[in-house]
């Protein structure tokens, strides 16, 4: 089945030689036209962000973008592709079925390069026969394992999402579509194993087949960080706000709330929202931190310019003598 390039500096709008720096400032501007919590239309949306994701996760990640890199104009060349012990479809038996899904919120292309799409993760080697006295053996079937982006309000409330997955026997070129129903449970964590059992490849010889696994992969969030449970927002302060201290408000999973910004606030303080990040396995929540950035203006008006000439004149603070 060919399988369609993604040009993903495209997608996000920047140059092959973008800075990490840039491609993070293209990847949160989209984010946040697309995320579907923002978007009028929802369908459109959700499959914009999902591709958004997409390019984030490869050209983001500096060793997935080397090898993106490498595949240049030359990508869809035959020796380009990887073979089956490279992890492409298949997960390296020449006879094994290929796998293809739809819904998990990653292409094909991303799959057969940088994912777990299709691959074979178990070995057929548990016998359900005696084997012995020339009677026939049955093996079960392989695991199969594949990626399923989950959004952080799929985290916060748990979902159930509809997949297609395509099983193609290459040796005789028959497909069969299957739609399968997957629960996200509230407080899933990345990397997490979703088990959909007897969906992996088929027995041999009627032996019980394998079971389908689902990699949870977080989709990236426009405001959000994730450690763990934990959520941390980056929260640009003007200079007076952080002297003089404020009180400003922040997006949080469930509405914006107001934060009181303390007078004296340094760069890099992280205040805590104590609560307002994800689910934990005890049925409690995790805490939203605003990690302080002190932003300077850059272009100033000629009478801003005196202010702040006043301002250094008159003020007896050294960054450099911090006792």
């Amino acid at each position: 089945m060919p399988v369609e390039f993604k040009d993903y500096y495209d997608v996000l709008g920047v140059a092959r030689g973008a800075s990490d720096e840039e491609i993070k400032k293209a990847f949160r501007k989209l984010a946040l036209k697309y995320h579907p919590d923002k978007a009028k239309d929802k369908t459109m949306a959700e499959e914009k962000f999902k591709e958004i994701n997409e390019a984030n996760e490869v050209l983001s990640d500096r060793e997935k973008r080397r090898k993106y890199d490498q595949l240049g104009v030359n990508w869809n060349h035959p020796q380009q592709q990887p073979t089956p012990s490279q992890g492409g479809f298949g997960g390296g038996y020449e006879d094994a079925s290929q796998f293809h899904f739809d819904g998990t919120g990653f292409s094909d292309f991303f799959e057969q390069f940088f994912g777990s799409h299709g691959r074979a993760s178990g070995g057929f080697g548990r016998t359900q026969g005696p084997g012995m006295g020339g009677k026939t053996v049955a093996h079960r079937g392989q695991d199969i394992e594949a990626d399923i982006m989950v959004t952080l309000d799929e985290i916060m409330h748990g979902s159930t999402r509809t997949i297609k997955m395509q099983r193609t026997d290459p040796r005789t070129g028959q497909s069969v579509m299957q739609t399968l129903r997957v629960k996200i449970p509230p407080g899933v964590r990345e990397s997490q194993l979703i088990r959909l059992a007897s969906k992996g490849q088929e027995g041999i010889n009627g032996g019980d087949p394998g079971n389908l696994y689902l990699r949870v992969k977080f989709a990236q969030h426009p405001d959000f960080h994730v450690r763990g449970t934990d959520l941390y927002y980056d929260l640009d302060l003007a200079p007076w706000e952080a002297v003089l201290g404020t009180t400003v408000e922040i997006p949080t999973l469930d509405g914006t709330v107001s934060l009181k910004i303390p007078a004296g606030t340094m760069a890099e303080r992280q205040l805590r929202l104590r609560g307002k990040g994800l689910p934990t396995s005890d049925g409690t929540r995790g805490n939203l931190y605003a990690v302080v950035s002190i932003k300077v203006p850059v272009h100033l008006t000629p009478e801003q310019k005196v202010l702040w000439e006043q301002l250094a004149t008159k003020s007896t603070f050294n960054p450099r003598k911090l006792s």
